[in-house]
């Protein structure tokens, strides 16, 4: 990959892949920070990055996981400094209140259903293509999506405002 493809690549993608982060983290300046180190990455392999199939998936998968490792690392900090309980990261308003409703019940979700739901609806793969990036069987990522959907639902009609005629806007 050349560096004007690469370039056109960040370009069109960043902004994308730090929404689906986001969606995943519940923190923006953590998605900001994953998806910017997984471009670095990328750029660091980028002779080989040139060949990878589905790199927006390649990203995706490199600052979830980056993500991922932050988190074990905070919570092994906290441990060794003797701090039993979690803090929650501060909230970020994001642009309107229906993505902060959506944000909210994702947040409340099971990691493993999150990660199911927005890969899936948010991020636009297939249930195959879910399997292949968080390592889990099809069996289980329609497992997930299903629990994910059903618990996602009765957050949402408890928080999600009605327009006009009554029509969920999330």
């Amino acid at each position: 990959m050349t560096p004007q493809e690469f370039d056109a690549f960040y370009a069109a993608s960043f902004s994308r892949l730090t929404g689906q982060l986001y969606a995943l983290t519940g923190n923006w300046s953590e998605a900001q920070d994953v998806v910017q180190e997984a471009f670095v990455r990328a750029w660091d392999r980028r002779h080989a990055f040139g060949s990878v199939n589905a790199p927006e998936a390649w990203i995706r998968t490199t600052a979830r996981r980056l993500a991922v490792s932050r988190w074990r690392r905070l919570a092994r900090g906290l441990q060794l400094a003797g701090r039993h309980h979690h803090q929650e990261p501060p909230t970020v308003e994001p642009p309107t209140e229906e993505h902060l409703v959506l944000i909210a019940a994702l947040r409340d979700l099971p990691e493993a259903q999150r990660s199911a739901l927005v890969l899936h609806h948010m991020c636009d793969l297939s249930v195959e293509q879910v399997a292949a990036e968080t390592g889990v069987t099809v069996s289980a990522v329609k497992s997930r999506l299903a629990r994910g959907r059903a618990a996602l639902a009765v957050r949402l009609a408890d928080r999600t405002p009605a327009d006009e005629e009554g029509k969920l806007r999330v």
